[in-house]
């Protein structure tokens, strides 16, 4: 019916920073935890997803390891048999004391945002003076094998820009993916259009500092990012290009919000009311019928062509 194969679970909108470009929320913005999907209505909308032809399954957030039982919702997806690929996104703050148990219960790899590498700027981003925690969690990833390991900075103006070659020479010391994210701002209330810095430009900073950057393919890619190699280096770098670059047409996520939208889009201003199906008795053929309707309206949506209302990334999931 589709290509689309990949499925954006977002688990809850709690988190543990308060990051300057995802709209922190207060208490008031936070949702009421009964409107968030509990584990047995996430894993049965995965597994109707999976029958769809959903192959690969990332958890977010919020932050997806302040849910108390996130380690046993990853075992119960990983056993659904069809899904190929089970990652996690997460800040990393949490990540060291619980990578062993997320790889045992069936967790793959793990996505880690990573603003910076001094500690003054990632208080500045993140609110937190956890970047020490943050980077226990990256090493423990390691160690643990949640491999590919993929470090993701969101480029900020006159706010990180700085931190681009420290982060970039992570890549030179460890086997990981460090991903440079043009920032694109989710409403008029986070962040500053000024913030914007093109992949071209960090490119740029980088080559200038460790020479000519060397194209790759890695395994697992499956998304927008672009690879190089720094000479000699064990990792790479990568470049989300999603405002210098459309890449809707090649797009193949569905996102399932914490309080149980689908979306085909992270734009869309459409989401198809999951939870409330689920709560009032749904049987799976009714469910199967909204989750396909929904693979066949993805891409009549673009980022250019949306009409969403302005959103936070925390409510929806990055």
């Amino acid at each position: 019916m589709t290509n689309v194969d990949y499925l954006r679970v977002s688990v809850t909108d709690r988190c543990n920073l308060r990051c300057i470009y995802c709209n922190p929320l207060d208490a008031d913005g936070l949702l009421d935890r009964t409107e968030i999907l509990s584990a047995d209505e996430i894993e049965r909308v995965v597994r109707l997803c999976v029958q769809l032809g959903v192959t690969r399954v990332r958890l977010t957030g919020g932050e997806p390891l302040v849910q108390e039982d996130i380690v046993d919702l990853v075992g119960r997806l990983a056993a659904i048999d069809g899904i190929r690929d089970l990652a996690l996104t997460t800040n990393g703050v949490l990540l060291s004391a619980m990578a062993g148990a997320l790889k045992s219960a069936g967790l793959q790899r793990v996505n880690i945002s990573l603003d910076a590498a001094e500690g003054g700027c990632f208080r500045r981003i993140t609110g937190s003076d956890a970047l020490a925690q943050a980077m226990s969690g990256v090493h423990e990833a390691l160690a643990v094998g949640l491999a590919p390991v993929r470090l993701n900075c969101v480029v900020l103006r006159q706010i990180n820009t700085a931190e681009i070659p420290a982060l970039a020479e992570l890549s030179c010391r460890l086997p990981v993916s460090v991903r440079f994210i043009e920032y694109c701002p989710p409403s008029q209330t986070a962040g500053h259009a000024d913030w914007y810095v093109s992949s071209d430009e960090v490119h740029d900073l980088i080559k200038s500092r460790f020479g000519t950057l060397v194209p790759v393919v890695p395994t697992n890619a499956g998304g927008p990012a672009v690879y190089f190699r720094i000479d000699g280096a064990s990792g790479t770098v990568g470049f989300i290009s999603g405002r210098s670059a459309m890449f809707c047409r090649h797009c193949r996520r569905l996102r399932l919000t914490s309080d149980g939208k689908l979306r085909p889009c992270l734009h869309a201003a459409k989401g198809y009311d999951i939870k409330g199906l689920l709560r009032n008795g749904a049987a799976d053929v009714a469910l199967s019928d909204v989750i396909e309707r929904a693979l066949r309206e993805k891409h009549r949506f673009t980022k250019l062509g949306a009409t969403a209302p302005d959103f936070s990334m925390q409510h929806v999931g990055g």
